[in-house]
């Protein structure tokens, strides 16, 4: 979704993914990201962005003048990792990338229980707390 938006709006898209990541598997530190993330705000009046990083959409969301909160279920999710292309950007092959498939599935199974800031109360918190237009996609009808 983000990408066709940014491309039908012709606005920057920002993967989280990208500043979230030194490495694969080497977090950055947070005070690093969040700079990225208050430099491209400054230097991008319209944007859309993904992530799914509660600590780093804090910081963005004070320049967010709408949110969409992809929330279709687990089930959708581990169907969607199951069937996503190779992520070039992301690991070095497709036999890498598949070799991280089942802690992917495991994690992603988990979304519901945990409580990090990849969780379902993470992201749950943040929708409710954001005052301006939002929507939630749970694959049915979105909700204001």
């Amino acid at each position: 979704m983000a990408r066709r938006l940014s491309s039908d709006y012709q606005v920057p898209h920002l993967d989280l993914d990208q500043l979230a990541w030194n490495s694969p598997g080497v977090r950055k530190p947070f005070s690093e990201s969040e700079a990225e993330i208050h430099a491209f705000a400054a230097s991008n009046p319209e944007w859309i962005a993904e992530g799914c990083y509660a600590d780093l959409l804090e910081p963005l969301l004070a320049y967010a003048t709408e949110i969409r909160f992809l929330n279709p279920g687990v089930e959708a999710c581990v169907e969607n990792s199951l069937a996503r292309p190779w992520e070039p950007a992301k690991y070095p092959s497709r036999e890498e990338q598949d070799a991280k498939l089942s802690f992917l599935i495991e994690w992603i199974r988990e979304y519901e229980t945990r409580t990090d800031e990849y969780s379902l109360a993470r992201h749950r918190r943040l929708y409710n707390d954001f005052q301006g237009p939002k929507q939630e996609f749970d694959g049915r009808q979105p909700r204001a």
